[in-house]
């Protein structure tokens, strides 16, 4: 008889456990926790570290705007907005209200995140971005001007709220680099010390990327200092491929690994503060690359004939400059009321004149340290104050005999004109960024590679916005409807920082192209950045 068979024990299922779900479920996992919890996660094993350490590589840049007017609450809404979502700071940006203490917003800001991180906090004239809150997009501006209360009712009496920017860059180091200044003991007043900046900046730039011209150079200028000397100097040192934009005058207080700005204080304080984008040669593999590309859109439209300075009186003690002109082709000089009645008889009389400035194309030699001086030439706007049977006065100073200039007008039609030009930039580079290459295959084997954009930052006119237009976001609306669900975020600034020529503003011959120009006035400056993926390992 046979025996009865024994059963087999049954085989022990091993426990279940999250890693069970795949890579690519833990990934979307992550991604939705805010970055703190992200952070802790990635120390629980190696594979949940492999994970979260490919989503954090990834681009990032994360923005909102709190209008709250408690300076803690709107500090507290906007960073638990941008740490909502995993990503690695490498750099911040914030800009608050007037009504806000710039000392208490910086402190407050800066200690929320590493010491290492560079930190720079402004006072705008106005922000825009997402809504912490509503998620809505906002365009705030600050009436911080005494005078045309009428003319400025519709802003509103706040003057609070706060907008913070958070970026991680694929394959760029950041640093931050602040312009210092010197007192001169002979003439007593402050000297800036431009070619120590340029030559940081290069040295810093070939450390990190092998390189003396960084990808780009976010500027941010004090209001008492004169940026066109910087821009100047920058448009000569560096490489046409550095991407410069930033904001031309605020008050501003910063914290870097090896720079601190302590204090509003402006007996102490920096001149200005570059934030520096040096290609990374450095990065670990598996990390692609980040580009910078920028746009304009201009808002002052030429006017008249071009003049000539004949006798020019620059005054340091109040920044202005006296001059008297002639017309090309024409003898004799002409007063200050003599040329400014020729504007205003082409504008349509004096109750139809809208600000003024004159466009003034300078040839100069410029050189940094001990180098030998080369010619350079640059296209500079200084507002108009008044003329009389004496003299045309200007603000600013730098400008000599024998300088040509026009005179330009802000154009509200223009400037919408110049929005939509930049709205079709926007879609042909999309296009550009989403182009066909032979190096990638899909499924049906047609090669593609998209290089998609991850985010964008505004310098807006203070001048421009819902006064301007008479309806608001007409700024930014070119980027939102290109591109939609895209982290974007600006301020309003009293001199919009961007690297461009005289072909912005005059259409002609190709001698425009070699004349730089690089502080606008009733813009709106685009920074965009995309990002190209690593090759795939076969």
């Amino acid at each position: 008889m046979d025996k009865p068979r024994q059963k087999s024990p049954a085989t022990a299922l091993p426990p279940a456990t999250i890693d069970m779900i795949g890579e690519d479920l833990l990934f979307n996992v992550f991604s939705k926790l805010p970055a703190v919890d992200c952070a802790a996660a990635a120390c629980v094993s190696r594979s949940w570290n492999v994970t979260i350490t490919r989503l954090l590589s990834l681009p990032k840049l994360s923005s909102a705007v709190s209008l709250n007017p408690s300076l803690q609450v709107a500090v507290n809404d906007v960073i638990d907005k941008v740490l909502a979502c995993p990503i690695r700071p490498q750099f911040v940006i914030a800009s608050i209200g007037p009504a806000f203490d710039l000392d208490e917003a910086h402190r407050l800001i800066a200690g929320r995140f590493g010491s290492q991180i560079p930190v720079i906090t402004s006072i705008s004239q106005g922000i825009f971005g997402q809504n912490a809150t509503t998620n809505e997009f906002e365009e705030v501006q600050w009436d911080t001007f005494d005078d045309d209360d009428e003319a400025h009712a519709d802003l509103g009496n706040e003057i609070h709220g706060a907008l913070l920017t958070v970026g991680f860059l694929p394959g760029l180091a950041i640093d931050l680099i602040p312009l210092s200044k010197t007192l001169n003991k002979f003439q007593g007043n402050q000297v800036l010390m431009i070619d120590d900046l340029v030559l940081s900046v290069r040295e810093r730039s070939s450390s990190r990327s092998g390189s003396a011209s960084p990808v780009g150079i976010l500027l941010f200028s004090d209001e008492e200092t004169d940026i066109k000397f910087v821009l100047e100097k920058f448009d000569y040192a560096f490489s046409t491929e550095t991407v410069i934009v930033g904001d031309g005058g605020s008050q501003f207080l910063y914290r870097g690994e090896t720079a601190i700005n302590p204090s509003n204080n402006k007996a102490a304080s920096s001149a200005a503060v570059v934030l520096l984008f040096s290609r990374d040669r450095g990065k670990p593999p598996g990390v692609g690359e980040t580009q910078f590309h920028i746009m304009l859109s201009t808002g002052i439209s030429s006017i008249g004939p071009t003049y000539k300075a004949v006798s020019v009186r620059g005054r340091s003690r109040d920044y202005s400059t006296w001059l008297t002109a002639k017309r090309e082709a024409v003898h004799g000089s002409l007063d200050g009321q003599t040329i400014l009645d020729q504007i205003y008889d082409e504008l349509g009389g004096h109750n139809n004149c809208p600000v003024l400035y004159i466009g003034v194309t300078k040839r100069r030699k410029c050189s940094i340290g001990q180098e030998k001086p080369s010619w350079i030439s640059t296209h500079e706007f200084h507002e108009v104050l008044s003329g009389d049977e004496e003299y045309l006065y200007v603000h600013g100073v730098g400008i000599r005999s024998g300088d040509s200039f026009r005179f330009y007008h802000a154009s509200s039609d223009l400037a919408r004109a110049s929005c939509n030009t930049v709205a079709n930039n926007f879609r042909h580079l999309k296009q550009l960024l989403n182009y066909e290459r032979d190096d990638h295959t899909n499924s049906n084997g047609v090669a593609t590679h998209k290089k998609p954009v991850f985010g964008g930052i505004m310098f807006a006119c203070c001048g421009r916005g819902k006064l301007f237009f008479g309806e608001p976001n007409v700024d930014g609306s070119p980027f939102l409807e290109k591109f939609p669900g895209v982290t974007f975020s600006g301020t309003y600034c009293t001199g919009e920082i961007a690297r461009a020529d005289l072909c912005s503003y005059e259409q002609g011959s190709q001698e425009h192209s070699s004349i730089s120009c690089n502080l606008h006035v009733f813009s709106t400056v685009y920074l965009v950045m995309s990002y190209t993926p690593p090759l795939p390992q076969h």
